[in-house]
């Protein structure tokens, strides 16, 4: 019986086969990657020295019980900014930096219907530039800076995921909507709350505050209006803010009252909370409030907006869409409590 051939190997005799060759990574690609890495590495190097990571002691059902969150430098004088979350049931706490130093702080105020708190420690710190929420656009890069899990000087990147989302937040039996809150896909864990969220140029234009998600996170913005209640919990230690006294939802208005007004929508009270400014001014269930103060409403966010501790007190007007007319109310605001 014949026997078969053995298989040859098809290389040549004393010729290895060669490797395969990956291809050359594309010049365009290197470029956009040293660059995004560029940015974040920028971002990383000024904002790091602003960002503490804080230590908390509170009270909970007679036991101390400790917490950790961030908080970032926005004065050279030590006032840093923090969620309030972080410091709820303290006043007191470590902050630590990445430079070695452990800074007593204390809270000078919080607004945990902002969920934003200021807190001051007693040296000098490098101060974080802040930026302007309502420029940033959806796909913009952002770096979050925190101490996740108590690992200080944390960095992830990704982008602005969504614009113009809200936040409930309660104090009490108060509720608040946190109007433009920023969406974003930067990893967020743990004691990230309180730490920067920064645009490319290391400007912070958010607090970051909660993980929603498996790659979902959400910072309250820095604009004009937590500006003013930075300014406010430094001032004052808290935010005075108007106190009307109903329950109510964005409807469309009628469509003749739409076509006179000019705008398609008004807040309905479905609810008015008993011996409140809005019931004794006569505002009914069912009402649609049009304006307040001269200022158009067309939902929720608009009358929160225009409810800030300078209407305390004041008699302002109330227009309501009742039935087919409107009618003015003359209110005057108490403050929330």
């Amino acid at each position: 019986m014949a026997l078969a051939a053995p298989l040859r190997d098809p290389t040549p005799a004393g010729l290895v086969s060669p490797e395969p060759v990956s291809p050359e990574p594309d010049e365009d690609d290197v470029a956009v990657l040293d660059a995004y890495s560029a940015a974040v590495s920028s971002v990383a190097e000024t904002l790091i020295p602003s960002v503490a990571s804080l230590r908390v002691t509170r009270q909970m059902g007679g036991w101390p019980a400790a917490g950790a969150g961030s908080a970032v430098a926005f004065t050279p004088d030590g006032y840093l900014v923090t969620s309030a979350h972080v410091v709820a049931g303290s006043d007191r706490g470590m902050a630590a930096f990445v430079d070695g130093r452990e800074l007593e702080f204390r809270v000078v105020g919080r607004d945990p219907l902002s969920d934003l708190a200021v807190v001051r420690t007693s040296g000098d710190l490098q101060a974080a530039r802040l930026g302007d929420a309502a420029r940033l656009k959806v796909g913009q890069l952002v770096v979050a800076i925190g101490n996740p899990l108590g690992f200080a000087g944390s960095v992830t990147a990704g982008v602005v995921s969504a614009l113009g989302r809200s936040l409930t937040t309660r104090d009490g039996r108060s509720s608040r909507l946190v109007e433009n809150v920023i969406q974003t896909d930067a990893a967020l864990n743990p004691g990230n709350s309180g730490g920067a969220l920064a645009d490319s140029r290391g400007r912070v234009v958010g607090i970051n505050t909660a993980v929603a998600g498996i790659g979902l996170g959400l910072a309250v913005p820095i604009d004009a209006t937590t500006r003013q209640i930075l300014s406010s919990l430094m001032r004052d230690g808290r935010v005075r803010r108007a106190y009307l006294g109903v329950v109510g939802g964005t409807r469309p208005l009628p469509a003749a009252l739409a076509h006179d007004l000019g705008r398609g929508r008004g807040l309905e009270v479905v609810q008015l909370l008993d011996r409140s400014p809005a019931s004794s001014a006569g505002v009914r269930p069912g009402d649609l409030i049009v304006e307040l103060d001269g200022r158009p409403i067309e939902g929720v966010a608009d009358l929160q907006r225009l409810l800030v501790g300078e209407l305390v007190g004041r008699r302002v007007g109330l227009r309501v869409a009742r039935g087919n007319k409107v009618v003015e109310l003359p209110l005057t605001p108490s403050e929330l409590v």
